[in-house]
């Protein structure tokens, strides 16, 4: 048995391998997955001197715990949060040794949502269909971390980025989306259209890594029929019956039959995976700018 390998201790609320993604399978009905605050996760592998494609750990909210079987270097990014080795105080947001045998603890998060776990040679489960991200929607990759499961890494660089501090955006406290209006915009009553740029939605404690549900004002369809399913993107903004808006993340479906109103640009869902419930949600037309 390898002494490259993760053992899972304590696998928290939701922890899962995650990594680039498998983009470009949406025509076989693959979602494209991956990490969701790709910067976080991609600062986190330059840290330990991993390559970008790399996979790293993401948590949900209360972290995790593992024990590396061979010294390995980490780094913790994304949602600020306590990291100790062996119950001792370690950095976050900066690379930090981990001895064979020692015990690494990602606590909860301070603010924000999802952390990312980079370890030296990067997770090397065995990947599907080119990645080996967790893919909850359709169940592709690993399985989400459970308590006692190993995982395997691969062999680190000799080098690492050397700094004393990593600067990260701090998570929103108001998640401002840009969005391009469209394609069924048109369903909508005009007043509808209009508060959907103009009033203030709130994260929804039902949102996942498929997609950020809201609560709010409901928006009102000016057409009342059935749309036939056609394809959905990264960022779509999907209005099921109740009306209220529903942002598609990297988990979403590639197809689905409720209207979408509108796009957010995909540089503005990392902020967005690190909205808690009830963060203000404002969506702003890019075109009126």
């Amino acid at each position: 048995m390898t002494d490259r390998a993760l053992s899972v201790v304590r696998s928290g609320a939701l922890t899962t391998v995650q990594d680039l993604g498998r983009p470009g399978h949406a025509h076989l009905g693959v979602p494209r997955s991956g990490a969701l605050d790709g910067p976080a996760a991609a600062l986190a592998n330059r840290l330990v001197g991993n390559r970008p494609e790399a996979a790293v750990l993401e948590t949900t909210l209360n972290g995790c715990a593992v024990r590396p079987r061979s010294t390995v270097t980490v780094a913790v990014t994304g949602a600020p949060c306590r990291v100790s080795v062996d119950g001792r105080p370690a950095a976050w947001g900066a690379p930090v040794r981990v001895p064979a045998g020692a015990l690494l603890t990602v606590g909860t998060a301070v603010s924000g949502l999802r952390s990312y776990v980079a370890v030296s040679g990067g997770i090397t489960v065995e990947p599907v269909l080119g990645s080996r991200s967790t893919d909850l929607l359709s169940g592709l990759g690993p399985a989400p971390l459970t308590d006692g499961a190993v995982l395997p890494l691969g062999a680190p660089n000799s080098l690492h980025t050397r700094v004393d501090t990593a600067p990260q955006p701090a998570p929103p406290a108001e998640l401002v989306l840009r969005v391009t209006l469209g394609p069924r915009d048109d369903w909508f009553t005009p007043e509808a259209v209009r508060a959907f740029t103009s009033r203030t939605f709130q994260v929804s404690s039902a949102s996942n890594r498929i997609g950020l549900r809201t609560e709010g004002p409901a928006l009102e369809r000016r057409l009342k029929g059935e749309l036939p399913s056609e394809g959905m993107a990264l960022g779509a903004v999907q209005v099921p019956p109740d009306g209220r808006p529903v942002v598609f993340l990297a988990d979403h479906p590639t197809t689905g039959g409720y209207p979408v109103i509108g796009v957010v640009r995909e540089t503005d869902l990392p902020a967005a995976a690190q909205a808690v419930p009830g963060t203000p949600v404002r969506f702003i037309d890019v075109r009126r700018r």
